[in-house]
């Protein structure tokens, strides 16, 4: 049986930070195959990389074969560290540029989902203008559900997220930018479907299944608040379309989104006082340290459009 042996890293050379960025890859896209397109290297490639930080680690990172692809608990250890480091090298890089006074490096943001059709929402000008006054900087943009944006700025993967506000952290930093309503709805075949208001207001919305998200949102909390029962947990704006397209689930949805649907007489809004509310959407970074001069750019420019546009 091989045991694979120990050894202690004095010190990180380049070497380790490449293969570290390999394995980081390789486990962000859940498998060798996948980091292939990534990376733009061989399978063979890419075994031979996770091999040889292994031994240079002394620890097994992951399973690859038949089975599929996990992480062991080292090589969980190791991944979450390789995103505090990359997080650190990223700090410092800012640092330096600050004492240069330029502006340059890799702006990550991260953004709820289905915001760009909301007509509130100028996330797209802001990036417009940020890059006039700092053409240099590349960009990274990612979408997820809010724990994991908010996660992912206090671990400094992201720069600053675009969330709607639901709670807030005495580590984060908000700035309102803009709004976004939500209605409750359902799918042409659903027995609510072409419902009056009047009529609604009979009907006890609670008897019918519910699809809501399965995270801290204010979905989650308007929903515990209605005694709506999920009878689906979803984890993006999608899932609810595809579960209301069904017929079996009513579900929240923001009302731009919704809108293309409703108009090919997919969905059918619920009209009742007691069943929409307002989301508050929030700009938000990490606290400490201080943001960079490229994050702080940015977020004067998100700050901008959106003041801009409200006046309008």
């Amino acid at each position: 049986m091989f045991v694979m042996k120990k050894f202690h890293l004095a010190q990180l050379s380049n070497i380790d930070l490449r293969l570290l960025k390999v394995f980081r890859v390789v486990v962000e896209t859940r498998g060798i195959s996948a980091a292939e397109l990534e990376l733009n290297i061989g399978r063979s490639t890419i075994s031979r990389h996770i091999k040889e930080l292994e031994s240079r680690l002394g620890v097994t990172l992951c399973h690859r074969g038949r089975a599929g692809f996990s992480l062991t608990a080292e090589g969980q250890i190791i991944f979450d560290s390789s995103l505090t480091l990359i997080g650190a090298m990223n700090q410092f890089r800012h640092e330096v540029n600050e004492l240069n006074k330029t502006i340059s490096g890799n702006l990550v943001i991260s953004l709820f989902d289905k915001t760009v059709s909301n007509p509130n929402c100028h996330v797209h000008q802001a990036i417009s203008l940020f890059d006039q006054i700092a053409p240099e900087v590349t960009i990274d943009i990612h979408v997820g559900p809010i724990n994991a944006i908010e996660s992912g700025i206090m671990e400094g993967r992201y720069h600053i997220g675009i969330v709607p506000e639901h709670r807030t952290s005495g580590s984060l930093c908000y700035h309102r930018l803009f709004k976004e309503s939500m209605h409750l709805y359902c799918g042409a075949s659903h027995p609510l479907f072409g419902t009056s208001l009047d009529n609604l207001a009979n009907e006890k919305i609670s008897d019918y299944k519910y699809a809501g998200l399965g995270y801290h949102s204010p979905n989650m909390h308007v929903g515990g608040q209605l005694k709506l029962q999920r009878h689906a947990t979803v984890y993006d704006q999608e899932a609810v379309v595809t579960l209301l397209l069904s017929g079996s689930y009513i579900g929240f949805l923001p009302s731009h989104y919704a809108k293309y649907f409703v108009d090919k007489g997919l969905l059918f809004e619920l009209l009742h006082k007691d069943y929409s509310y307002n989301c508050e959407f929030s700009a938000i970074y990490k606290q400490s340290p201080k943001p960079s001069r490229m994050v702080a750019k940015f977020l004067d420019c998100l700050l901008q459009v959106h003041k801009i546009n409200k006046m309008l």
